[in-house]
């Protein structure tokens, strides 16, 4: 008899190399498949590349006393100077006050009226209506800064504006609304909610309309109603997306925007305007003050992170899926 030649035993497992070729040939391959989508992302990435990324390599000047004639190599190395030069000026707690109070009204004033106006829209049953009131309320996130402003003075100016000349033909003395501190906020707020309000109902919006409606038709068979039916079912439903938008709204801790702030502020309303990224602008462009400026804006950058990691672990342990 011949003898039976025995058989290599077959190999559940590939070696570290093998394993290697294979998810290469199978990541050429995705790329291959979905290549049209790829190209329409590279805009993007190319923008946070070029915009966000590669800029970080100046917030080493922060740690420098930054001339520009002798250039990132050639600027004396200074340590942590500006950043102690930040934390004992008394501008930093006015900075810091002014900031977090601006901040405040964002999350406990304007951040939930997306949320009511989108519940609100859903229950709108005529299509008509509410595309008319879509449109009309998405109109002024297409503004720039500088109108919203321009108009608000117009409406709001001492002189000839139009919310002044009513109060002072009805008997009433006029209010400086762009120059007394006590409005100051009340303007800033107001105009965040004129400009962004219809604009950010658009994710919220999009939220719901994913939502099962067997799950409404189950609630009704319950005996619940249009507000019973919001609160056990709609709501629950978009959760997710609050809570993502509120851990990113939560990242913009001491970063309310420079161009806003910078046109409302005046000599008069500096007291309660003044906030880190109109500071950041006339310490660094206006004063020449370029390490410092730094330093402020490296500052904003790790509290804004920071603020993100713990809304994030807080999402976590409440059973969140959080942002990561």
């Amino acid at each position: 008899m011949e003898s039976v030649k025995k058989q290599e035993p077959f190999k559940l497992t590939l070696t570290k190399e093998e394993e290697k070729i294979r998810k290469r040939k199978k990541t050429i391959a995705g790329i291959k498949t979905n290549k049209f989508l790829y190209v329409m992302i590279l805009p993007g990435i190319l923008y946070f590349v070029i915009f966000k990324y590669l800029p970080m390599g100046g917030l080493v000047i922060a740690f420098q006393d930054y001339q520009p004639y002798l250039g990132i190599l050639g600027s004396p190395w200074v340590g942590l100077k500006h950043f102690i030069r930040l934390f004992t000026e008394p501008t930093f707690f006015t900075l810091l006050r002014n900031t977090l109070i601006l901040f405040g009204l964002n999350i406990f004033v304007f951040f939930p009226m997306p949320i009511i106006l989108s519940l609100l829209l859903n229950e709108v049953t005529s299509k008509r209506l509410k595309n008319g009131i879509q449109t009309i309320i998405y109109i002024p996130h297409f503004m720039s800064w500088v109108i919203i402003v321009s108009i608000t003075y117009v409406f709001l100016n001492v002189d000839g504006g139009v919310l002044n000349e009513f109060l002072a033909n009805n008997g009433f003395e006029k209010i400086s609304f762009l120059t007394s501190p006590q409005w100051t906020r009340t303007v800033y707020i107001g105009q965040v909610i004129w400009k962004e309000l219809g604009w950010s109902t658009i994710i919220y919006l999009s939220a719901i309309t994913a939502v099962d409606t067997q799950l409404y038709e189950a609630a009704e068979m319950d005996g619940a109603g249009r507000l019973r039916k919001t609160w056990h079912v709609t709501l629950p439903a978009i959760r997710p997306v609050i809570i993502t938008l509120l851990i990113l709204k939560i990242g913009q801790t001491l970063d309310l925007g420079f161009e806003h702030m910078y046109l409302l502020l005046n000599s008069l309303n500096r007291s309660v305007a003044e906030i880190f990224d109109t500071y950041i602008y006339t310490a660094g462009l206006k004063n020449g003050q370029l390490s410092f400026s730094t330093a402020m804006g490296l500052f904003k950058g790790v509290v804004g992170l920071f603020m993100v990691v713990i809304a994030n672990k807080i999402a976590k342990k409440l059973g969140e899926d959080g942002v990561y």
